[in-house]
C-alpha cells in the first residue's frame, strides 16, 4: 500500500484545506493515457473520493487512489517538497523492505 512521508502529508493536508475544504477532501490520483513513457499519474485536489477509488488516511492527510494508480503504487512510497516560491513538486519512491 502507498505510504506518505511526514513531509508529503504536511502538504496534502496544506493542499486539500485550501483548494477542497472539506472533511472529505483529499489528494486524488489516478493514472492518464499511456504516453511514450507508459501511463502518467494525475494529482488534484479533490472534495471527495470517487466510486472504486481506494481512501488512504496516514497522519490526517487523504489520499485518494483510482484502481489503476492503487495497484502502480502498491509498493511506493509518496513524497513532497515545496521550493522557495511555494510551488509543490510531488515524487514517487521504492518503499524500503
Amino acid at each position: 500500500m502507498l505510504t506518505l512521508t511526514e513531509t508529503a502529508a504536511d502538504v496534502v493536508k496544506q493542499l486539500t484545506e485550501t483548494e477542497a475544504p472539506s472533511d472529505e477532501a483529499g489528494l486524488r490520483i489516478s493514472t492518464q493515457t499511456e504516453g511514450e513513457d507508459g501511463p502518467g499519474l494525475l494529482l488534484a485536489a479533490a472534495a471527495a473520493p470517487e466510486d472504486g477509488d481506494q481512501v488512504l488516511d496516514e497522519a490526517g492527510a487523504r489520499v485518494f487512489l483510482d484502481e489503476s494508480a492503487s495497484v502502480m503504487l502498491d509498493d511506493k512510497i509518496l513524497d513532497a517538497q515545496v521550493t522557495p516560491d511555494g510551488a509543490v513538486q510531488f515524487a514517487v519512491g521504492q518503499q524500503e523492505a
